[in-house]
């Protein structure tokens, strides 16, 4: 993926325009985790280290597009931003109120809040896209957007390139997809097959195993004639699970499934929690993790891996009794020499959470931008960077 880097961008005396993600969880105003904030860091210093002005986009939740709503407002954001740059950071209520001298660096207020935003309207990204000299993608984790502030500005602005982060996130992947070291395995977790079906099907070509976890795991149990009692899982997808797993026989690739697991009656804190083979689920219990058999099988495979890619917890990680799989999986990959990328809130979330994070070979910061690139669809951000690239 060929694109222009900023930093061989000349942006002395000039403003720069960074469009990033900064869609932080917050409660009652309060930032939960600046994760986000922290990653655009080396992006907007720079800008700065070289000479220019700074003004920084991003979205925040999912308001009403072309109303400002309070609990959007990027305001916590920008007093956030300004204690960690060490510089204030004003915050623009609109575009047309950004402005950014030399040194200065400017937030303007939730993109989603401006009619246009999300239909990619040629006029707002025009605007977005005049309001500096360089318009800089940044954002990853809304890459996967044809947004008129991640797509439509990028085509418009007169020198378009992608940031550090933007960077770095690429080059990850690019270790997974193009010419991974091998084996290569994948680990994808979470709830539903339905909407990770391309992903598996994708992968499957590439990986030289494919471990599956949590509810996506039961679905294949299913298909593999067990039954999962109470457990969740989609029925209607077990014909696409069972095509899957033939495949995976036809191309010689390895697709464990749980050989024991832990259930329960609810998905609830302090609930007895009991191991069982994968042929003996009570009917009124619940998979809710895997078993230490199935975790020392997944350590077999992740202990002779060269490239690792995880995507979903195996397992209701959040609640006890019922994150042992997950802890136990995020501690191998931690003490692992293949290169790890780590993708997914949960998965994040579960790696930050056992204090593992900077053992990991890459921490994405895009859930639905790393899927969509482990699927093998090309993001409208990064072919707008690619088409600037030579233009």
């Amino acid at each position: 993926m060929a694109v222009k880097s900023l930093r061989d961008v000349d942006c002395k005396g000039k403003t720069v325009v960074s469009r990033e993600d900064l869609n932080v969880p917050m409660k009652d105003g309060v930032i939960s985790n600046d994760k986000r904030i922290r990653a655009a860091l080396p992006t907007i210093r720079l800008a700065l280290d070289k000479g220019a002005g700074v003004i920084v986009l991003s979205h925040l939740g999912r308001p009403t597009e072309g109303e400002f709503e309070e609990k959007y407002s990027l305001k916590p954001v920008a007093a956030h931003l300004g204690k960690l740059l060490g510089v204030p950071v004003r915050l623009a209520v609109s575009p047309d109120a950004a402005k950014a001298a030399p040194g200065e660096v400017v937030l303007v207020e939730n993109i989603r809040f401006f009619k246009g935003e999300k239909k990619n309207d040629p006029a707002l990204a025009k605007k977005l896209a005049s309001l500096g000299d360089v318009y800089v993608m940044d954002a990853f984790g809304a890459a996967h957007r044809a947004h008129a502030s991640t797509e439509g500005a990028v085509r418009e602005a007169a020198v378009a390139c992608a940031g550090p982060l933007m960077e770095a996130e690429l080059a990850a992947f690019a270790r997974v997809l193009d010419k991974p070291a091998r084996p290569l395995v994948a680990v994808i977790g979470g709830s539903k097959v339905s909407t990770k079906l391309g992903l598996l099907d994708n992968l499957l070509a590439r990986v030289d195993s494919l471990i599956v976890g949590g509810g996506i795991a039961n679905t294949f149990l299913a298909a593999a004639g067990y039954s999962v009692g109470a457990s969740l899982y989609e029925p209607d997808l077990v014909p696409e699970a069972k095509k899957i797993m033939e495949n995976a026989k036809a191309q010689g690739k390895r697709l464990p499934l749980p050989v024991d697991v832990v259930t329960a009656r609810a998905l609830e804190p302090g609930q007895k929690a009991t191991v069982h083979a994968v042929d003996d689920v009570p009917a009124d219990e619940m998979i809710l993790d895997i078993g230490p058999k199935t975790v020392a099988l997944y350590e077999e495979i992740l202990a002779d891996a060269a490239t690792v890619v995880w995507n979903g917890p195996v397992g209701a990680f959040e609640i006890e009794p019922f994150g042992a799989g997950t802890r136990a999986l995020a501690e191998s990959l931690a003490r692992s020499k293949a290169f790890v990328v780590v993708g997914g809130g949960d998965s994040v979330a579960a790696v930050e959470g056992y204090g593992l994070a900077d053992r990991m070979g890459y921490i994405s910061t895009g859930g639905g931008a790393s899927l969509e690139l482990l699927e093998g669809k090309v993001l409208p951000s990064v072919a707008a960077l690619e088409a600037r690239a030579v233009n």
